[in-house]
């Protein structure tokens, strides 16, 4: 089932019909003041895993019933999208929504007698909010001047080196096999997720260890943008703690973690399989929407700011979430994240759901993809040389 929205012929006319569903977004941050009130009213542990039942439950059901939006804005209207402030403060109310959720969530966690379910509950939903802070990071951090703002919504998920890994190392690699961000056909989520923590931490660093040397700067230096973005991190959850008591100190964490982890997921999912092949100078070829895994799915994609339009994205970075547009020649995912993340925990419905789709996206052809060194892949494709 799809929803094709219709556009008008001439820009001068034309009005973004999701102008108000963006606000949908916001559900993600408000899911533990709704956990809060369904607490208070019922005394139940079980009301705070409200975020993995919304997450893994409810959206993939309205994925699945809504259907698709392969419609594009004009082009003619994508200046008009940019300029239009509008956009931005989304973005904006959703980083004092997602610390107001943190503050909730870790005095809840701290003041309340919560059992373990309740506990381990509250620790996912609020992770969950961290995990949507990041995609909201994601977004600032590619606008002029949102920098600052990108650490802000970084701090809670203390996943800083993000923003420097994202935007200089990802955008610069993805799609190949020196990118840690970029899923290989044929590794699991868990062999990825420890190559892909380490991998972009060790970019980030570099990255911006030889930024400050080129204006002649050491690395330990208060403009050093890591240290910025981790001090963030350690100043919230320090204040916290101080205000809380220690307590609260291992939710702050885990759900830190989890959050990050959601990302990472994400990352898995983007580029699985993909690769952008070497041209006669032996340079990759430019990213091009082929080279990232899209989706339409609409309740995700206005949940996420269009995130699942991820082959736009790559293939022109500073295009606004607003204005990200479907290609018909980009591969398209059978689900929306939502869906497809604890699909990817599990590794062998993963490679059943998604193997055969990238080697379909390469008409069969094994030395097309970006292969994990030692897999059946990597020896078939070898043994066929």
């Amino acid at each position: 089932m799809s929803a094709v929205l219709p556009l008008p012929s001439t820009a001068p006319n034309w009005r973004d019909q999701r102008r108000l569903l963006w606000l949908s977004a916001m559900i993600v941050p408000v899911l533990p003041f709704v956990g809060w009130a369904l607490f208070a009213w019922s005394g139940s542990n079980l009301v705070w895993w409200i975020g993995p039942v919304v997450l893994y439950g409810a959206i993939p059901v309205l994925d699945h019933l809504i259907g698709t939006d392969r419609a594009n804005p004009p082009e003619a209207a994508v200046a008009q999208l940019s300029a239009d402030r509008y956009y931005r403060r989304l973005l904006l109310v959703f980083l004092v929504a997602q610390y107001a959720a943190l503050l909730l969530g870790a005095w809840v966690f701290a003041s309340m007698q919560l059992s373990w379910v309740g506990m381990i509950g509250l620790t996912l939903t609020i992770g969950i909010v961290s995990g949507g802070g990041i995609n909201a990071a994601h977004e600032l951090g590619h606008q002029r001047g949102g920098a600052l703002l990108a650490k802000l919504a970084l701090a809670p998920a203390a996943y800083g080196h993000f923003l420097v890994e994202h935007n200089r190392g990802h955008h610069v690699r993805v799609a190949t096999p020196e990118d840690p961000a970029s899923a290989r056909l044929g590794e699991s989520y868990w062999r990825f997720l420890p190559r892909t923590v380490i991998g972009s931490l060790r970019s980030a660093w570099a990255l911006e260890k030889a930024r400050l040397a080129r204006e002649k700067l050491p690395a330990l230096h208060y403009r050093n943008e890591l240290l910025q973005a981790w001090s963030m991190s350690v100043v919230l959850f320090a204040v916290l703690t101080v205000v809380l008591g220690w307590a609260v100190l291992p939710f702050l964490l885990l759900q830190a973690i989890y959050g990050a982890s959601l990302l990472e997921t994400v990352n898995y999912i983007e580029h699985y399989g993909l690769l952008r092949q070497r041209d006669s100078n032996g340079r990759y070829q430019r990213c091009k929407p082929e080279h990232s895994w899209n989706s339409n799915h609409l309740v995700t994609n206005l949940m996420l700011y269009q995130l699942q339009r991820h082959s736009d994205h790559h293939a022109h970075p500073t295009r606004p979430y607003q204005a990200l547009r479907h290609f018909e020649d980009s591969p398209q995912l059978p689900a929306g994240y939502a869906a497809l993340v604890p699909i990817a925990y599990l590794t062998p419905l993963w490679y059943r759901l998604m193997d055969r789709r990238v080697l379909d996206h390469y008409d069969g052809n094994l030395a097309l993809c970006n292969r994990q060194p030692g897999s059946k892949y990597d020896r078939e494709a070898e043994a066929a040389l």
